[in-house]
């Protein structure tokens, strides 16, 4: 056995497909919890090369976890670590807006980087880090695109080439542009202004593009809703005939689906990078083909 799969408990459906997949070994990482909040935690099997999956959402003991479980696979006989983090947590804060505040993306690559020795994820949230490579010193790093994934879905379901894919923001200008080529369609973003976490709003300086036809809302996290709530309103103010959206991370709870309905969007489906109920879109082909190299590297090594 050269490579395995471990997990965390979450996500452990989609890793336990992963490792169908690659045809790899598959354990669950134990957590156990003794009453003043610390955890004991236990991994199977080691192997030379161990795959860890953790979607980090509600990130900080699974964090704490990870290390723990470096720390065990090392000592047990592994010698390559990679993580697959479909969903990577605290890249928000790649800046200190303010006077006093840490900046939580290069405190968390640095930490990770002393325990894995690849990191392989989809669409980070990077605004002003040029590279994930900044933000963990010395190790491989994957970024990938759920571009990809999604287009396939939505071809399969039978896109109209009529619809505009839309992105709330600048920022989200690259991912858009990429999904509209994809599917054969055109695309626009908006202008964001932010007050704060939960208020944005967003206009359209092209809206004869938008009026009369469907808007397929794309961007890569969802958390408040707030932005995805302000661009449902300003498309439909623009004469698009219908909103759906579609997000590579859910983190929002499951009622704000009703709000999202309220505000016009008639579907909402995220990739399956964090569980979620809005799940629809698998990274199965995306993950295991990026993993593929470390199992055949392992074969040649044996």
């Amino acid at each position: 056995m050269s490579a395995a799969i471990q997990c965390l408990p979450s996500g452990r459906a989609e890793a336990e497909r992963l490792a169908r997949i690659l045809r790899a070994p598959y354990y669950g990482i134990a957590i156990h919890r003794f009453p003043d909040g610390e955890m004991r935690v236990t991994v199977g099997r080691s192997s030379p090369t161990v795959i860890i999956y953790a979607p980090l959402d509600q990130p900080n003991d699974k964090l704490l976890a990870i290390l723990f479980a470096g720390e065990a696979l090392r000592r047990e006989g592994a010698k390559r670590l990679v993580l697959v983090a479909p969903y990577l947590c605290y890249m928000r804060q790649d800046t200190a807006f303010h006077a006093g505040e840490a900046v939580s993306q290069r405190v968390i690559g640095r930490l990770l980087a002393t325990s894995i020795d690849r990191v392989i994820t989809v669409d980070a949230h990077l605004h002003r880090t040029a590279s994930l490579k900044e933000i963990f010193p010395g190790i491989e790093v994957d970024n990938l695109s759920a571009m990809p994934a999604i287009s396939s879905v939505l071809s399969a379901q039978g896109f109209d080439r009529r619809t505009i894919v839309v992105g709330p923001d600048t920022e989200s200008r690259p991912w858009v542009a990429d999904l509209a080529r994809r599917l054969g369609s055109e695309h626009a973003v908006g202008k964001k202004t932010r007050a704060s976490d939960r208020s944005v709003s967003i206009s359209f300086a092209d809206g004869a593009l938008i009026a009369g036809r469907p808007a397929l809302l794309v961007d890569d996290i969802v958390s408040s809703g707030g932005t995805l709530i302000a661009c449902a309103r300003a498309l439909i103010a623009a004469g698009a005939i219908s909103v759906d959206a579609v997000i590579t991370h859910a983190l929002f709870g499951s009622e704000l689906i009703t709000e999202f309905s309220k505000a016009g969007i008639r579907s909402i489906r995220s990739t399956d990078s964090v569980p979620h109920p809005t799940n629809a879109i698998r990274l199965d082909e995306l993950l295991s083909h990026a993993l593929q190299r470390e199992l055949d590297a392992g074969e040649e090594a044996s």
